[in-house]
């Protein structure tokens, strides 16, 4: 199976664990019970096993959470996935494909709108995460996306609809707004007068 090792690289980014974190070799020889050994999984990664037994192959799908029939589909391996999530339709589009995409580890079923919530530490309510997936909520904050990204994994910049200008939208900034008191900071000094977001921000500093 060509390129293996980039489709796995593409996998370990998109497939995380519970805590959003990457797999790493240790933790998904211990989530497959042994079947995929730590050194199997590390040069699966750096392209050294150019025919994988199907069975790790497998072993491994289902400790990250996937079909294992994604192996496979040779458009991934070119990052066909990824950016057909790119690609979906505003951000509505984009939560709805991780929704489908991405399952819990645990359960193997998609993630409810509770679950995304508890997953964004507070920032979202299940209120907000069933606004955004069914476009009610057009504009989400930049908190709110932040909220989002963090829990599935991935960039904020992935949400963002690319033909707005989220050039002063750093990755720094975007994590950062991800936090909920950082975020009613940001709500709140909007509020001030100009000269007031300037005091704010001179004791910032």
């Amino acid at each position: 199976m060509a390129h293996v090792a980039h489709k796995f690289e593409h996998l370990l980014q998109f497939y995380r664990r519970p805590d959003r974190r990457k797999w790493s070799a240790a933790q998904l020889a211990k989530a497959t019970g042994g079947v995929v050994p730590r050194s199997y999984v590390t040069n699966l990664r750096k392209g050294r096993i150019e025919n994988p037994d199907y069975e790790k192959l497998a072993a491994i799908a289902r400790a990250m959470g996937f079909p294992p029939e994604v192996w496979f589909e040779e458009v991934l391996g070119s990052g066909g996935e990824l950016d057909a999530a790119l690609h979906a339709s505003g951000v509505a589009g984009k939560v709805e494909h991780l929704l489908t995409t991405i399952r819990n580890p645990t359960t193997r079923e998609p993630y409810t709108n509770v679950e995304v919530a508890r997953m964004s530490t507070g920032v979202l309510a299940e209120e907000d995460v069933e606004g955004i997936r069914t476009g009610r909520i057009a504009d989400p904050l930049v908190s709110q996306v932040a909220a989002l990204a963090a829990a599935f994994g991935v960039p904020p910049s992935y949400l963002l609809d690319w033909g707005k200008d989220t050039s002063v939208l750093d990755e720094e900034v975007l994590e950062a707004l991800a936090e909920k008191r950082t975020g009613a900071i940001l709500r709140e000094s909007a509020r001030l007068p100009q000269r007031e977001r300037d005091i704010v921000l001179g004791m910032v500093r």
